[in-house]
């Protein structure tokens, strides 16, 4: 009987002992954090910014209704250049909204801020959207070959087989980056949305920052599962290809080959050093570039195709261009690019309304100081609104209506190169831009030159911002063929 209760005494001050010890771990780290948020607090004293609830910061001010985008251009009006916005009680992000202030940290390699990007990762692994560093300068190097003008061009017939298949079969079509090794796409579009989902959800709820506390719930569990369905895709595409790589005649072949896709590029890349890429970074970077290759574009597009149908004298002028253009024929050629600058600069005016990326946002690793003295200090989360930019009423004239004139040569002469930012600017810019911007050209092109489009007014989309930016409630456009209109 002793025996047994000494043995009960022993458990109870173990058990003691652990539970002390959690709590001063708890109390320390919850009082590490109040210094930092006191650090921030001070830092950024001469940023600004709208008033904050104590714990939640300003997350309860986004409704996810389709007003957030327009409430951050609201603020912007009120704190002009940039101002604090608080996620939660302790994470801090100074949001730019003026060209002036944005080509500053644009101009810069800062990497991207280690809280919301470092959600990604179990998703697209650590590739050219994630990473910094010397080793986002050798992935950059190596990948740079595989958009260039001369590997781009043979696309061009890609993409207008693939959207003349689409118009013709009249289905909703989402256009990838890899034509010629990707099918089965359902599945994988699914994943590719439950997984923006997830990481909005998870950026927003303050508790799943913690890593096992996430994995623990049952957002988790969805994330973790869809993860697996848009790996198996990946895996299954460099699997094949390496497969056929194993024939040293096949990797003359596919090198000496005029049309190299992307695969082909990441499988090939070597370095000064005949270095090439590791497996795992070659899955990374398919991983980032099946969900950029894809989301990002596929908003641009429906995007363009909505303000078109919401303006058709513009579509009709569009359309008529096209058809000049074409001279009788059914698809666009690489030749014909040129040939569309209104409907060029209706792509642009698009993107510059809905960009597909809303914002991004870095981690400074030194010092930052912007144009008018103020200074933001190394550790501090700097957000570009990449939406409030495009918006912004000191720098675009009458920011909330499609005008695509704005994009006349003489006209983007008179403003700041930073104005206009949809892939981003400087080193770290989008490296698939020129193959985005051709592929909404092609598609809007050849969409016009069959549908007339119209708005449904009792269907307004309203945007929410996710990975991209989304309709909460769809974009829905009327279409006509062109051959039946009055």
């Amino acid at each position: 009987a002793l025996s047994a209760l000494a043995v009960t005494l022993d458990s109870y001050r173990i058990h003691h002992l652990v539970a002390i010890f959690s709590l001063v771990y708890v109390i320390l780290k919850i009082s590490k954090l109040i210094v930092k948020r006191n650090e921030w607090i001070r830092a950024l004293e001469t940023f600004p910014g709208p008033p904050k609830h104590w714990l939640f910061g300003h997350v309860r001010e986004f409704k996810q209704d389709g007003n957030d985008m327009y409430k951050v251009v609201k603020w912007g009006e009120s704190y002009p250049l940039a101002f604090q916005m608080w996620f939660g009680p302790f994470v801090s992000i100074l949001n730019i909204h003026h060209p002036d202030y944005v080509k500053t940290i644009l101009a810069s390699t800062e990497p991207k801020d280690d809280l919301s990007y470092r959600f990604l990762i179990p998703w697209i692994g650590d590739g050219l959207l994630v990473s910094g560093g010397q080793k986002w300068f050798r992935h950059r190097r190596l990948l740079t070959p595989g958009f260039h003008y001369d590997v781009l061009k043979p696309y061009v017939k890609m993409m207008a087989d693939s959207a003349k298949t689409m118009l013709v079969q009249e289905v909703t079509c989402t256009f990838l980056l890899f034509y010629s090794h990707f099918s089965g796409t359902n599945s994988y579009i699914k994943a590719v949305y439950e997984l923006s989902d997830l990481v909005n959800v998870r950026f927003r709820t303050f508790p799943y920052h913690s890593e096992w506390i996430f994995q623990l719930s049952p957002h988790g569990y969805k994330y973790r599962k869809a993860c697996n369905v848009a790996h198996s895709h990946t895996e299954e595409i460099i699997r094949n290809r390496k497969e056929a790589l194993k024939d040293e005649k096949e990797l003359g072949r596919i090198q000496a080959k005029r049309n190299l896709d992307f695969l082909d590029i990441l499988l090939c890349a070597r370095d000064e050093d005949q270095q090439g890429l590791s497996d795992e970074a070659i899955r990374a970077e398919v991983d980032t570039f099946m969900f950029e290759g894809h989301d990002t574009t596929a908003s641009g597009i429906s995007w363009t195709l909505y303000s078109l149908a919401c303006n058709p004298e513009h579509q009709q002028i569009c359309r008529d261009e096209v058809i000049s253009a074409l001279e009788g024929r059914d698809t666009m050629e690489w030749e014909d690019l040129s040939k569309i600058p209104y409907t060029t600069m209706c792509i642009k005016e698009s993107l510059r309304l809905y960009p597909p990326v809303p914002g991004m946002s870095r981690k400074l690793t030194k010092p930052m100081t912007f144009f008018d003295g103020r200074t933001v200090p190394k550790g501090c989360l700097v957000g570009t609104s990449i939406f409030g930019i495009h918006r912004n009423a000191t720098v675009w004239e009458n920011p909330n209506a499609f005008d695509p004139l704005r994009f006349l040569p003489k006209n983007s002469a008179k403003r700041s190169p930073h104005a206009f930012v949809p892939f981003s600017a400087g080193p770290r810019n989008c490296i698939g831009q020129n193959f985005a911007m051709n592929e909404m050209k092609v598609v809007v092109a050849q969409t016009l030159k069959r549908y007339q489009l119209t708005e449904d007014p009792t269907k307004k989309p309203k945007m929410i911002p996710r990975l991209v930016l989304r309709s909460l409630n769809g974009i829905h456009v009327k279409i006509k063929p062109v051959d039946l209109v009055p």
